[in-house]
C-alpha cells in the first residue's frame, strides 16, 4: 500500500430523494473504507451542471465543472453507483464526465485528471437485473476515458426490498460483494502505487 491512504471521489448517478443507487453507494464507499481509503462521497446534486454545449463552454466553464474537475485531480479514483435507464447509463453520469473531460484552466485536457485512476462500479435497480446493463455502458465510458475498473461488479436487484435506508443493504451475500468492489479498488491502487522498501537503505 502507499504510505498514504488512496483518495476515492464516490458519487451516486441519481438526483432522486430515497434513490436506490443514493443509498447503494454509502455501503460501496463502507468497503473502501474498511479497506483503508479515505472516501469523499458527494451529491450530484451540489454539482448542477447543464447539458454539455460547446457554446456554454466558450462562454466559460460552469463554476461546478471546476470544482467536479479539481475534486478529481485530489483523488486516486472514484466510486459509483448508477441506475439504469433504457438500457444505459443516466445522462446525469454521462454529462458529468463529459464536463470533468474538457480542458482545465491550465489548457491541460481534462482527461488527464482520469488517466491511471481505478474507479469501482455498481448498480442498483427494483428490477431483476438491477441495473446490470448500465454497468457495461459505464465500464466503456471509464475506460475510454483511462480508468482502469476493477473487474468487479455489483448489480443489486429487487432494490426496494433490499435497500431499506442508506448505508443499509439487506442481503448478506450482496453486501459481501458491494464491499469486495471498494475492496479491490484499493487492493489495485496498492498495486499501482506500491512502497518502495528501499527507501533509506543502504546498497
Amino acid at each position: 500500500m502507499p504510505d498514504s491512504p488512496p483518495r476515492l471521489l464516490a458519487f451516486a448517478g441519481s438526483l432522486r430523494q430515497g434513490s436506490y443507487n443514493r443509498r447503494l453507494i454509502h455501503v460501496l464507499a463502507e468497503g473502501a473504507r474498511a479497506a483503508g481509503a479515505e472516501v469523499t462521497l458527494i451529491e450530484l446534486r451540489e454539482y448542477a451542471l447543464p447539458i454539455y454545449d460547446g457554446d456554454i463552454e466558450a462562454d466559460g466553464m460552469p463554476e461546478n465543472a471546476r470544482r467536479l474537475q479539481a475534486l478529481m485531480g485530489e483523488h486516486d479514483g472514484l466510486l459509483i453507483s448508477t441506475p439504469e435507464y433504457n438500457g444505459s447509463m443516466p445522462a446525469l453520469v454521462k454529462n458529468t464526465l463529459d464536463w470533468i473531460s474538457r480542458p482545465m484552466e491550465s489548457g491541460r485536457s481534462g482527461v488527464a485528471l482520469f488517466q491511471d485512476k481505478v474507479a469501482g462500479i455498481v448498480s442498483a435497480s427494483p428490477g431483476p437485473l438491477g441495473g446490470l446493463r448500465s454497468l457495461l455502458v459505464l465500464r466503456d465510458a471509464l475506460a475510454k476515458l483511462g480508468l482502469l475498473v476493477v473487474p468487479q461488479q455489483v448489480a443489486v436487484g429487487q432494490a426496494a426490498d433490499k435497500l431499506t435506508d442508506y448505508g443499509v443493504l439487506n442481503d448478506d451475500r450482496l453486501r459481501t460483494g458491494v464491499h469486495g468492489v471498494g475492496a479491490a479498488v484499493v487492493r489495485h491502487l496498492g498495486v499501482l502505487n506500491p512502497t518502495d522498501d528501499r527507501k533509506g537503505a543502504t546498497a
